[in-house]
């Protein structure tokens, strides 16, 4: 009787398949399973079915760590995120937005890498200098460009492939994504309170000095002067609900209330909807509340609350479609966005005066 044990056929390797296993199901050479998961050179169709079909049958996937140190590459894009107190708040949005990057870049074997920064303007720039020279990810995604921006020379100066999520400065040259009229969300709210007749109307934006904070604020006093009035009120709150609420507390605190307020985010339209109830006035009896974003838990809310609905998770998406082509690779999604669309719900009503 022998002891030799037969060769295991192909797919039923002692252990994990091979690179080798998966050619030999499929019919051709390791190089082309290998162009084929690597994504470089030119192979037919027919062929890249074949391979991509012989690879699921055998559960068989390109090691990640292997394919990074064949690219000399992290296979990781990095995100700067905004820490504005001692704890980081992933809001409504920002999740969206995550959960859009994550779904292009999971096509790719590639990851997300998150920094939790202050916003002081030189722990900001501090982070993305040391991100861009130690080549700790591929590329970047950044949000909210400013004036004169030193994070994009910083970038430009390491040659770290970077996208703005949003509209750059006039003569700022970085790739960016945006819808082709940003802004016709706040135009669409304004025109809405003033058909309900609305004309103490308040604005509670974010942060100074960001590209999308000024325009969005621009939009708001420009559709108003447009209908032949001027802001009751008009001031930053750097997206942080709670500074929003306080604001909401001062201007309806005064002799003379606003009849209605837009927020930059539906997270400050929200805790200030609370803020109101507190100080017995009603919603939207008493005053109309508008937020930004379209978070889910908006639509939930008592009343539910009238927003601009800006696709966050779009947005993300389109990001990282943009990223990678910039690295080299062939996503086949469409990075066009689509314009903010406001959304009318219970938080608006007629004026009652």
């Amino acid at each position: 009787m022998s002891d030799m044990q037969p060769e295991p056929a192909v797919g039923t390797t002692r252990g994990r398949a091979t690179i080798a296993d998966v050619a030999a199901l499929a019919g051709v050479s390791r190089a082309a399973v290998s162009k084929v998961f690597n994504r470089t050179g030119s192979i037919s169709a027919e062929t890249t079915r074949r391979i991509q079909e012989a690879a699921r049958e055998l559960n068989w996937t390109p090691s990640a760590t292997a394919t990074a140190l064949r690219r000399s590459r992290s296979q990781t894009v990095g995100l700067v995120l905004d820490k504005p107190n001692t704890r980081v708040d992933i809001g409504f949005g920002t999740a969206s937005f995550l959960a859009g990057i994550e779904s292009e870049l999971a096509a790719f074997d590639y990851g997300l890498l998150l920094y939790a920064v202050g916003r002081e303007p030189a722990a900001q720039l501090a982070a993305y200098r040391r991100v861009a020279e130690t080549r700790r990810v591929d590329g970047m995604i950044l949000t909210d460009g400013a004036e004169h921006d030193p994070r994009f020379d910083v970038l430009a100066d390491n040659r770290m492939p970077a996208v703005l999520v949003g509209t750059p400065f006039p003569g700022t040259k970085i790739a960016h994504v945006e819808s082709p009229n940003p802004e016709a969300g706040v135009e669409d709210a304004i025109e809405h309170l003033f058909a309900l007749g609305h004309r103490r109307i308040a604005y509670i934006g974010g942060t100074p000095g960001r590209y999308q904070s000024e325009a969005r604020r621009s939009a708001f006093t420009a559709a108003l002067a447009a209908l032949g009035l001027s802001p009751f009120d008009d001031v930053f709150a750097d997206y942080v609900p709670e500074r929003a609420a306080e604001e909401t507390r001062r201007m309806l605190g005064g002799a003379t209330a606003p009849t209605a307020i837009l927020y930059a985010s539906d997270a400050m339209a929200i805790a200030s909807i609370r803020t109101a109830v507190e100080l017995g006035v009603r919603v939207p009896e008493d005053l109309s509340i508008i937020g930004y974003g379209g978070a889910d838990l908006g639509e939930w809310m008592t009343p539910a609350l009238t927003t601009v609905v800006r696709d966050a998770e779009q947005r993300g998406r389109a990001a990282a479609i943009t990223l990678l082509r910039l690295l080299g690779e062939h996503p086949q999604g469409d990075a066009v966005l689509k314009n903010p669309e406001l959304v009318l719900r219970a938080s608006t009503a007629p004026v009652h005066d």
